[in-house]
Formats: structure tokens, C-alpha cells, sequence
């Protein structure tokens, strides 16, 4: 699974590296993406890439845009107050053997798919010498690309609009993290991991005018390049952020794992 993530990219360079259209003006992104995070949790409002089409028959192009890490569909209700309905689990995650099908995903793997660029995510591993009849104790890992490059996680996105005439308020854009079957050492944190997307398949796995790639979806995630590290305790606190999150953990905290 992937529960969080740090991400430092400021959304204009990302938008230049990947040769994209920057959707989020300088104002928008210090006020909402907030700059650096190194504990970004659900409910989070996070950068993603897109690709759309100006004109119904121009090539489609990528962008970087603004939306909730915890997809909402276009279908939920909304509540009194105007915002979606608080039912049922956030949707920060989805199989990627379920997208095409689930009713909550099938309509965005049509057409409104993402990639969610990270630095690294977090994974916490169960300690087998928990004593019988306690909560499991967990251990948090870094999981990174050795270059320093930024990962690209397959997402789903979607608009939600409360239905209200009087609601004058914006769409509400917000998107899930596709995970997949841990391959490799990856494997021995976590049995489910974020599905990676390689830049060869960038603009195959956005294309709004297809649908999901069926193999990108079925084949084992490619983790070369990947490599974890365990970190300090400090990050099951989400409160906690600030790159000292990501350092390796000190020697007194290896091997002194706290409750997730």
C-alpha cells in the first residue's frame, strides 16, 4: 500500500523536467502544496501530471495540477455544509488488479489517470518477536531511487461538483495511488506497493483518449533502481516533517521499533 510519502519538487520545476504545462500558479502552490513535505498523509493536497487536450482534436498534453490525495467520485453525495459526504474508507489507494472493475474507479481508468511524482514513500514492517496477544510493532522504511530522482506512481483522478445551484464553489479535483503485488526485497517490507511508471510509459499511461493499459496494470512493478533504508520512529508521527525524516535511523532507534 502506500499510506505516505515525501515529496520536494517544487511543482514548477517538476512541471519543466517533464516538459509539462504548469497548472498552478505561484500563490496557489505556496498557499495549498505548501512546499516541501516529507510526511504528506491523506487529505493532503499533492501535485500530480496530467494529460489533456486544449481542443477536442489537438494532441493531448501534460500538466501539472493541484488535487486531494483521497479520490472522491463524481457520484458521492454531498454533505450539509457543501463538501462530499464523509462515508466509508478514504480512497487514498486502489488494487491494481480492480480499477477497470470497481465501481468507485472503472469510470476515472478510462480516461482520467495520473502520476503522482515523490520523492520516496514509507512502508512500516511488522517485527516477528511481538508478543503473543499484543498490537504487531513496526518498524518504518524509506523506500527511494538511489539517483535521487523522483518516482512516478500510476494514480486515478476525478472531478466532484456538489450538484447544489447555489455553490458557487470550485471542482473539487482529487486522485488515488494504484498499488500492485510488492516484487523483490520491496516484497519483505510490505506484500503491496505503489505501482511505479517508467518514463517510457508516461504518455501511454495518460493518454485520456484510451483506455488503461492493460499491461501496465498486470506486469510486475520495476523497482531497479529502488533501495530502502530504515528510518527514525519519528515519522509515524505526521505531525513530524522535515528531512531528518529520511535519514537513516540512528543506531539506538535499529531494532527499537514503536507501534505504528
Amino acid at each position: 500500500m502506500c499510506g505516505r510519502f515525501a515529496v520536494t519538487t517544487d511543482p514548477a520545476l517538476l512541471a519543466e523536467k517533464i516538459h509539462a504545462i504548469n497548472e498552478i500558479s505561484a500563490a496557489t502552490s505556496e498557499s495549498e502544496a505548501g512546499g516541501p513535505n516529507y510526511n504528506v498523509a491523506p487529505t493532503t493536497t499533492i501535485a500530480t501530471v496530467v494529460s489533456r487536450h486544449d481542443e477536442p482534436e489537438d494532441i493531448p498534453t501534460r500538466r501539472v495540477r493541484l488535487m486531494r490525495w483521497g479520490l472522491v467520485p463524481p457520484w458521492a453525495k454531498a454533505a450539509p455544509d457543501g463538501a462530499p459526504e464523509n462515508k466509508g474508507p478514504l480512497l487514498i489507494n486502489a488494487r491494481a488488479d480492480k480499477v477497470t472493475t470497481s465501481p468507485a474507479f472503472r469510470s476515472a481508468a478510462k480516461g482520467k489517470r495520473c502520476l503522482v511524482p515523490m520523492d520516496g514513500y514509507y512502508e512500516w514492517k511488522p517485527n516477528p518477536d511481538t508478543p503473543a496477544g499484543k498490537k504487531a510493532r513496526k518498524t518504518p522504511f524509506y523506500l527511494y531511487r538511489a539517483d535521487g530522482e523522483p518516482l512516478f506512481m500510476a494514480g486515478l483522478w476525478s472531478v466532484w461538483r456538489s450538484g447544489q445551484p447555489d455553490d458557487p464553489g470550485q471542482p473539487l479535483l482529487s486522485c488515488t495511488i494504484i498499488t500492485t503485488d510488492a516484487v523483490g526485497e520491496l516484497a519483505e517490507i510490505h506484500d503491496r506497493m505503489p505501482l511505479v511508471v517508467t518514463e517510457r510509459d508516461w504518455d501511454r499511461w495518460l493518454n485520456p483518449d484510451e483506455p488503461a493499459a492493460a499491461d501496465l496494470l498486470a506486469a510486475p512493478p520495476d523497482i531497479s533502481g529502488i533501495e530502502m533504508r530504515e528510518i527514525s520512529t519519528l515519522v509515524n508521527n505526521v505531525r513530524n516533517n522535515g528531512p531528518e525524516l529520511i535519514e537513516p535511523a540512528p543506531p539506538h532507534d535499529i531494532g527499537q521499533p514503536t507501534l505504528l
